[in-house]
């Protein structure tokens, strides 16, 4: 527990450590679109070509040698298997740490509002004006809060651990797709990709004509977003601005997946869709508690009806 006794204003010479706060908003898919097999080198085709994509198509080919299934299914599986077993851990650390911050609220206004006082006391012996006041204030209350996240392990910077994982991991993935469809890989890779679709896609190298997988990806990252600002009691002009840039994305997302081979648009798909079933199961109290995540003020004990009526209000 923070010893009150102890006093919460340091002079010049204190420490001066400033705290950061993470942004929130939820985890959106970048676009990446696919080059021609015939278009000049560039930063595309050298991102294209690094060990990681090929780490990435070596790992596609072994599971569905190893799986022994269809490629369409092997990209599902693919991407559900990536997803739950590193994206999820992820997602469960970055709402163990945002449940932390939370909690650590109320004690930070208590904190600020006894600092408050104490830097007030200390600039009328000072004689400090307005300004000066404001100054220390600020700067000692940055450090409160660096030594409150230190204390209780939860800086905001962890929490986005997730982006820094998912983002780079699902450009590989889609690049690995990109090159097996377009032949970069290996001639009988792309043979078999254009037979290894299925319904109105049998051709995983072909764009989908009858844009079924990008809408569907449009209408599932979009209800990620509007789920995600559900839960929001207070939202922030900030946080207005993101969700809305989100959904912007989002829509972007449908004709930027009506131009890629069908491979790379149903990984998008698959990948959306289990991390919209993660989110939800995020919700659920036992799943929280099963992950040690604290109980926060903002948790309700009904997440899916409240779901529900936030999208139908």
């Amino acid at each position: 527990m923070w010893r009150l006794a102890r006093p919460l204003w340091r002079g010049a010479r204190g420490g001066g450590a400033s705290g950061a706060g993470a942004p929130r908003g939820p985890l959106t898919v970048a676009a990446v679109s696919a080059a021609p097999s015939g278009s000049p080198g560039g930063w595309y085709e050298w991102l294209a070509q690094s060990a990681p994509v090929h780490w990435a198509e070596d790992g596609l080919v072994a599971l569905q040698a190893a799986a022994g299934l269809p490629w369409w299914a092997a990209i599902v599986c693919g991407g559900a298997l990536l997803r739950t077993a590193v994206t999820l851990p992820l997602a469960a650390h970055q709402s163990r740490l945002l449940a932390k911050l939370e909690n650590l609220q109320p004690e930070i206004k208590q904190l600020a509002e006894r600092l408050r006082y104490e830097v007030s006391v200390r600039g009328k012996q000072l004689g400090w004006s307005e300004k000066v006041a404001r100054f220390h204030f600020k700067k000692n209350l940055r450090r409160i809060i660096t030594e409150l996240y230190v204390r209780d392990n939860c800086h905001p910077f962890k929490a986005t651990l997730l982006v820094w994982v998912q983002i780079p991991m699902w450009v590989c993935v889609s690049l690995a797709l990109r090159n097996c469809s377009i032949g970069a890989v290996d001639s009988e890779v792309q043979e078999q990709f254009s037979a290894g679709g299925v319904l109105w896609f049998p051709d995983l190298t072909a764009p989908d004509s009858t844009w079924i997988l990008p809408v569907a990806l449009g209408l599932v990252n979009l209800l990620i977003v509007e789920i995600f600002s559900s839960q929001k009691l207070e939202v922030s002009r900030f946080q207005k601005l993101a969700t809305n840039f989100f959904r912007v994305v989002s829509v972007v997302m449908i004709p930027v997946a009506a131009t890629v081979p069908s491979s790379m648009a149903l990984y998008w798909l698959s990948s959306s869709f289990v991390g919209l079933s993660h989110n939800l199961l995020l919700r659920s109290p036992a799943f929280r508690r099963l992950w040690c995540i604290p109980r926060t003020k903002s948790e309700s004990d009904t997440p899916y009806r409240d779901i529900v009526s936030a999208l139908s209000a």
